[in-house]
């Protein structure tokens, strides 16, 4: 027989699909006999010779076989299978027909990701969650053929709202994500930059729009929201290395404004620390983003907490216990404004008020700005104080994991609830490998240097912070090695590079002066070598101006020329008020006063230098702060190290003494007084920044209690010396009061006893500038 005609045995074939049929093959072979399971005892129920039949009849009477019909779960998988078969085939054929031109199919499949369709889905509706993963799934297939044509269905994908899907298809998600920016890295900026305004607090908005219910018997919460985000950040971390350094950009261009309210600020900080516990790369521009942003907040705050308290009293503050955020349900959040400047529009120029039966609109309009000025230097405190317990609770917790002696963690703060729910990609701290001390000493160190590095080109170079540096003061106490590190970089900066501005060598002075002073965690050791390098300054500057002296080429005093000079010296000073005992020579000898014929107290040999520099013609008692010169006069005289008050009313009397007169057409004393003016000029800056002054945050504020030295615990007892001094003040007042002089140079508007009170304003001295009374200002204008 021919071989291919169509009787041949040959042409007998089978389709793919379904079982063999016995007579295939082998024609003469006999059937093989079925298998009969209607005999055995441990089967139940009718017996039926076909498998659909048996199941449907055993549904009638048992729920066990009925939920897993071997027949049924096949037919789901093969219609499973061929959906998907049929949405790839329509994916290919619309990214095909783009290509040509052709844009109904793609516009279809765009049209499926957009955000108002899924959000008309009714309740009673099934989710579309199902659907739109069959679609990322076919998409998954295609990355590849992503052309610049098909932007707009990226676009769509990247921009829909899949952090309010189950988990299932939050997993689908991730994995097309990691695949388009594999193939197609030109799309990893604009996935980064989604990821990015993801983090923010109004990204929990767009998932109220949304509307989709989660699939999950606990509710969708901001918490929830970001974690997902955050494993799909992780994941494309670990599969693109160029990653960190295309998201640096995109996290600081989301960043909220400084006037957007606390929530929106602390929300984004939280996400921001948490990107670098999996993405070490660019934690240390993170950390300084974040540190930026509190210290511009921070030099807005120039005012005393206790003079905000006063004004704000009668006003209603803010709630005791408030609410994390995270935990807030995506859509019950309350209407916050999204800046604290919103209250302020149309707050211009009221023209309409401005009517002759007005009366006097300047007082209420004064009245009004400052009800506002203080409203929002009070918002921007309760921010810097939120944002500044959020780095120290970032800090903290780093250096409880990283210390194998301090208890372990059992979990991270951040994702108690939503674990069960969302992937579980993240690892928190507590399961990452256990490191030895040596290790963890390593981590901490360096973290540390990153905080000095941004320090110094952030902090210290910024006027009049108050209380951002503290996240380095109080980084400093947990390793006697941080704190060494920190005052040599504060010495270097102020004594030894020359190429510094002077501005900035006479700020790390004072940090230098601040922070011996309140550190409770430097040593008598350390404070005795930090008076030691200051005190062989001030010798070789004096020497240098004996010297020039001598030579005929000294004679200038102003304070530009020995900025650096008056600032060292005034770091002595307020270091001897508050360490006076730890420079004792002899550490039995520390009582609070010298006995009046007993010998006089032992001061280390370096201290003999603030003798010489007191009596010198740069007159540093003259130019340092006030404050700081009669707290040092005080307790200078009252342990018998120098007596200043002789030179301080010498001072005093230089100040109010008349001019004298001159001829006509002379300007004899002219540079006298314009160094005069330049002098309280530079003071006023300069002078009166003190960066560790009380800290006065509540929030943040138990981080600095424990380390923190208030002067109450070293000031001595004043009692005798207000019984000595109120003699000496009382005389020369009557001998200062000269109504006429003092009137007409405008020198002081007045001296209500310097000395009294002084303990008090020295324990929570201010860095804020104070404002010149009305002699103040005429005497600058006449001068």
């Amino acid at each position: 027989m021919d071989p291919h005609s169509r009787f041949s045995r040959f042409n007998a074939r089978q389709t793919k699909a379904g079982p063999l049929a016995s007579t295939s093959r082998y024609m003469d072979q006999p059937p093989k006999p079925r298998i009969v399971l209607d005999n055995l005892p441990t089967k139940s129920g009718p017996k039926t010779p076909s498998t659909p039949k048996r199941s449907s009849s055993i549904s009638s009477s048992s729920t066990l076989y009925a939920e897993r019909p071997i027949a049924t779960n096949s037919r789901v998988k093969q219609d499973e299978q061929y959906r998907k078969d049929m949405h790839l085939a329509f994916v290919n054929n619309a990214l095909h027909m783009k290509t040509l031109g052709i844009s109904d199919a793609f516009d279809e499949l765009v049209d499926q990701f957009n955000p108002r369709k899924i959000a008309k889905v009714t309740p009673d509706a099934p989710s579309p969650a199902p659907q739109l993963r069959l679609w990322i799934l076919a998409l998954s297939h295609v990355v590849s053929r992503f052309e610049r044509v098909h932007s707009a269905l990226v676009e769509a994908i990247v921009d829909m709202p899949w952090t309010t899907m189950d988990t299932t298809f939050v997993k689908s998600y991730t994995n097309f994500i990691g695949m388009l920016v594999s193939a197609r890295p030109e799309y990893l900026s604009l996935v980064l930059g989604r990821i990015a305004q993801g983090l923010t607090y109004q990204s929990g908005l767009q998932a109220l729009d949304s509307g989709l219910p989660e699939s999950s018997s606990k509710p969708l919460t901001r918490r929830l929201v970001y974690d997902r985000i955050h494993y799909l950040l992780r994941h494309l971390i670990a599969l693109v290395p160029t990653c960190p350094s295309t998201l640096h950009p995109s996290l600081s261009r989301h960043f909220p404004h400084k006037r957007q309210n606390q929530t929106t600020q602390v929300t984004y900080i939280r996400n921001l620390l948490r990107v670098t516990e999996y993405c070490p790369e660019i934690a240390d521009r993170i950390l300084a983003l974040v540190i930026d942003r509190a210290i511009q907040i921070d030099v807005e705050i120039q005012v005393e907490l206790e003079e905000l308290e006063d004004h704000l009293e009668s006003e209603e503050q803010g709630e005791l216990f408030e609410l994390d955020p995270f935990d807030t349900v995506v859509g019950q959040e309350g209407e916050d404004s999204d800046s604290d400047g919103d209250e302020d529009e149309g707050d211009g120029d009221n023209l309409s008020d401005l009517s002759s039966d007005a009366g006097d609109p300047d007082e209420d309009d004064d009245q009004e700005d400052v009800a506002t000025d203080f409203k929002h230097i009070q918002d921007m405190v309760n921010k810097l104080d939120s944002i500044l317990k959020i780095i120290f609770d970032h800090f903290n917790q780093n250096h409880a994991t990283h210390d194998p002696a301090l208890a372990p963690l059992p979990s991270l703060p951040s994702t108690p609830t939503s674990r069960a729910d969302s992937p579980s990609l993240l690892t928190p701290f507590s399961e990452l490998p256990s490191m030895s001390l040596e290790e963890g000493k390593i981590i901490r160190r360096a973290q540390f240097h990153t905080l000095l590095a941004i320090f110094e080109r952030i902090i210290l170079r910024t006027f009049k912070s108050r209380y951002t540096q503290f996240v380095v003061f109080w980084y400093s106490s947990l390793d006697p090695e941080f704190a060494d590190l920190f005052q040599g970089m504060l010495v270097s900066k102020a004594l030894l590079e020359e190429d510094q501005p002077p501005v900035t060598r006479a700020a790390a002075a004072s940090y230098i002066a601040s922070f011996v002073s309140r550190a409770q965690f430097v040593d008598r050791e350390g404070a005795r070598r930090v008076v030691s390098v200051l005190c062989n300054f001030l010798r070789s500057r004096l020497d240098v101006f004996d010297a020039m002296a001598q030579m005929g080429a000294g004679g200038s005093t102003n304070v530009a020329q020995h900025s650096l000079f008056y600032a060292v010296a005034q770091a002595i000073f307020l270091i001897f008020c508050f360490r006076w005992r730890d420079l004792l020579e002899d550490q039995d000898e520390v009582d609070e006063f010298a006995p009046a014929q007993g010998p006089p107290k032992k001061w280390m040999p370096e201290l003999d230098v603030v003798q010489r520099a007191v009596t010198s013609e740069l007159n540093p008692l003259k130019i340092c702060s006030t404050n700081v010169v009669m707290q040092f006069a005080r307790v200078a005289h009252a342990t018998g190290f120098v007596y200043c008050y002789s030179i301080m009313d010498a001072n005093r009397r230089s100040d109010y003494a008349p001019s004298p007169p001159s001829a006509p057409g002379t300007s004899a004393h002219t540079p006298a007084k314009k160094a005069l003016v330049f002098e309280h000029a530079m003071t006023s800056e300069l002078n009166t920044f003190f960066p560790f002054d009380p800290y006065k945050l509540p929030r943040s504020g138990s981080y600095i209690q424990g380390v923190y030295r208030e002067w109450s615990s070293v000031a001595i007892d004043e009692d005798e010396e207000d019984t000595e001094n109120e003699a000496e003040t009382e005389a020369e007042d009557e001998e200062a009061a000269e109504p006429a002089g003092i009137y007409v140079n405008g020198a002081r508007t007045s001296h209500p006893d310097e000395t009294d009170g002084l303990g008090h304003s020295f324990g929570g001295m201010s860095i804020s500038p104070a404002r010149p009374g009305p002699l103040q200002q005429s005497r600058i204008l006449v001068v």
